[in-house]
Protein backbone atom coordinates (compact mmCIF):
# COMPACT_ATOMS: atom_id res chain seq x y z
CA UNK A 1 0.00 0.00 0.00
CA UNK A 2 1.39 3.41 -0.86
CA UNK A 3 2.11 6.09 1.71
CA UNK A 4 -0.72 8.40 0.62
CA UNK A 5 -3.29 5.62 1.02
CA UNK A 6 -1.87 4.71 4.47
CA UNK A 7 -2.12 8.31 5.61
CA UNK A 8 -5.75 8.47 4.42
CA UNK A 9 -6.68 5.19 6.09
CA UNK A 10 -4.77 5.29 9.35
CA UNK A 11 -4.17 8.88 10.45
CA UNK A 12 -7.23 9.01 12.69
CA UNK A 13 -6.44 5.64 14.30
CA UNK A 14 -2.82 6.61 14.91
CA UNK A 15 -3.66 10.03 16.34
CA UNK A 16 -6.31 8.55 18.65
CA UNK A 17 -3.96 5.79 19.79
CA UNK A 18 -1.19 8.29 20.51
CA UNK A 19 -3.71 10.52 22.31
CA UNK A 20 -4.52 7.70 24.75
CA UNK A 21 -0.89 7.96 25.88
CA UNK A 22 0.06 11.62 25.61
CA UNK A 23 -3.39 13.15 26.35
CA UNK A 24 -2.69 16.07 24.04
CA UNK A 25 -3.98 16.42 20.48
CA UNK A 26 -0.99 18.40 19.15
CA UNK A 27 1.51 15.89 20.55
CA UNK A 28 -0.56 13.00 19.16
CA UNK A 29 -0.54 14.63 15.72
CA UNK A 30 3.24 15.11 15.94
CA UNK A 31 3.64 11.44 16.83
CA UNK A 32 1.48 10.48 13.83
CA UNK A 33 3.85 12.42 11.59
CA UNK A 34 6.80 10.58 13.13
CA UNK A 35 5.04 7.25 12.54
CA UNK A 36 4.47 8.01 8.87
CA UNK A 37 8.08 9.14 8.52
CA UNK A 38 9.15 5.80 10.00
CA UNK A 39 6.89 4.06 7.46
CA UNK A 40 8.49 6.05 4.65
CA UNK A 41 11.95 4.96 5.83
CA UNK A 42 10.87 1.34 6.44
CA UNK A 43 12.53 -0.85 3.81
CA UNK A 44 10.92 -4.25 4.38
CA UNK A 45 7.74 -5.37 2.66
CA UNK A 46 4.69 -6.11 4.77
CA UNK A 47 2.97 -9.48 4.52
CA UNK A 48 -0.47 -7.86 4.27
CA UNK A 49 -2.37 -4.66 4.95
CA UNK A 50 -3.23 -5.99 8.42
CA UNK A 51 0.45 -6.61 9.13
CA UNK A 52 1.20 -3.03 8.09
CA UNK A 53 -1.62 -1.68 10.29
CA UNK A 54 -0.33 -3.66 13.28
CA UNK A 55 3.20 -2.36 12.61
CA UNK A 56 1.90 1.22 12.49
CA UNK A 57 0.13 0.75 15.83
CA UNK A 58 3.23 -0.78 17.43
CA UNK A 59 5.36 2.13 16.21
CA UNK A 60 2.71 4.58 17.46
CA UNK A 61 2.75 3.00 20.92
CA UNK A 62 6.55 3.00 21.05
CA UNK A 63 6.85 6.61 19.93
CA UNK A 64 4.16 7.65 22.41
CA UNK A 65 6.00 5.97 25.26
CA UNK A 66 9.27 7.58 24.16
CA UNK A 67 7.53 10.96 24.12
CA UNK A 68 6.31 10.44 27.69
CA UNK A 69 9.85 9.60 28.81
CA UNK A 70 11.38 12.63 27.13
CA UNK A 71 12.86 15.35 29.31
CA UNK A 72 10.85 18.03 27.50
CA UNK A 73 7.53 16.29 28.18
CA UNK A 74 8.27 15.71 31.85
CA UNK A 75 9.12 19.38 32.45
CA UNK A 76 6.20 21.03 30.68
CA UNK A 77 2.92 22.20 32.19
CA UNK A 78 -0.11 20.52 30.61
CA UNK A 79 -3.09 22.54 29.47
CA UNK A 80 -6.50 20.91 29.48
CA UNK A 81 -7.66 22.80 26.38
CA UNK A 82 -7.95 19.59 24.37
CA UNK A 83 -11.31 18.70 25.84
CA UNK A 84 -13.22 21.96 25.58
CA UNK A 85 -14.97 21.27 22.27
CA UNK A 86 -16.77 18.09 23.45
CA UNK A 87 -20.30 17.80 24.80
CA UNK A 88 -20.83 16.81 28.44
CA UNK A 89 -21.38 13.06 28.03
CA UNK A 90 -18.44 12.58 25.66
CA UNK A 91 -16.22 14.73 27.84
CA UNK A 92 -17.19 12.77 30.96
CA UNK A 93 -16.48 9.45 29.24
CA UNK A 94 -13.14 10.66 27.84
CA UNK A 95 -12.05 12.08 31.19
CA UNK A 96 -12.91 8.77 32.90
CA UNK A 97 -11.12 6.83 30.15
CA UNK A 98 -8.00 8.97 30.53
CA UNK A 99 -7.93 8.25 34.29
CA UNK A 100 -7.40 4.56 33.57
CA UNK A 101 -3.82 3.30 33.81
CA UNK A 102 -2.13 2.96 30.41
CA UNK A 103 -2.10 -0.84 30.65
CA UNK A 104 -5.92 -0.73 30.60
CA UNK A 105 -6.40 2.26 28.27
CA UNK A 106 -4.46 0.85 25.35
CA UNK A 107 -6.19 -2.55 25.05
CA UNK A 108 -9.60 -0.95 25.61
CA UNK A 109 -8.92 1.62 22.88
CA UNK A 110 -7.65 -1.03 20.45
CA UNK A 111 -10.68 -3.23 21.14
CA UNK A 112 -13.48 -0.66 21.34
CA UNK A 113 -12.31 1.92 18.83
CA UNK A 114 -10.01 0.07 16.43
CA UNK A 115 -12.04 -3.16 16.50
CA UNK A 116 -9.18 -5.54 17.19
CA UNK A 117 -9.82 -8.94 18.74
CA UNK A 118 -8.15 -10.02 21.97
CA UNK A 119 -5.80 -12.24 19.96
CA UNK A 120 -4.80 -9.37 17.66
CA UNK A 121 -4.26 -6.99 20.60
CA UNK A 122 -2.09 -9.59 22.30
CA UNK A 123 0.06 -9.83 19.16
CA UNK A 124 0.33 -6.05 18.79
CA UNK A 125 1.27 -5.50 22.43
CA UNK A 126 3.38 -8.64 22.79
CA UNK A 127 1.26 -9.99 25.67
CA UNK A 128 -0.66 -13.22 26.31
CA UNK A 129 -4.30 -13.36 25.24
CA UNK A 130 -5.34 -14.09 28.83
CA UNK A 131 -3.53 -10.95 29.99
CA UNK A 132 -5.34 -8.82 27.41
CA UNK A 133 -8.69 -10.39 28.33
CA UNK A 134 -8.09 -9.63 32.00
CA UNK A 135 -7.00 -6.07 31.25
CA UNK A 136 -10.08 -5.45 29.11
CA UNK A 137 -12.33 -6.76 31.86
CA UNK A 138 -10.62 -4.66 34.51
CA UNK A 139 -10.67 -1.60 32.25
CA UNK A 140 -14.44 -1.92 31.82
CA UNK A 141 -14.94 -2.40 35.57
CA UNK A 142 -12.80 0.63 36.43
CA UNK A 143 -14.42 2.75 33.76
CA UNK A 144 -17.86 1.81 35.07
CA UNK A 145 -16.78 2.61 38.61
CA UNK A 146 -15.37 5.99 37.55
CA UNK A 147 -18.53 6.86 35.67
CA UNK A 148 -20.69 5.61 38.54
CA UNK A 149 -18.74 7.73 41.02
CA UNK A 150 -19.23 10.77 38.82
CA UNK A 151 -22.97 10.19 38.58
CA UNK A 152 -23.40 9.45 42.30
CA UNK A 153 -21.23 12.25 43.64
Amino acid sequence: MDLTRCVELYTDLIVRTAFTYVKNRADAQDIAQEVFLALLLHKKEFESDEHQKAWLLRVTINKSKNHLRSHWFQKRVALNEELTDMDGDHLELLEAFMKLPEKYRTPLHLHAYAGYSIKEIAEILGKKESTIGTRLSRARERLGALLGEDHDG
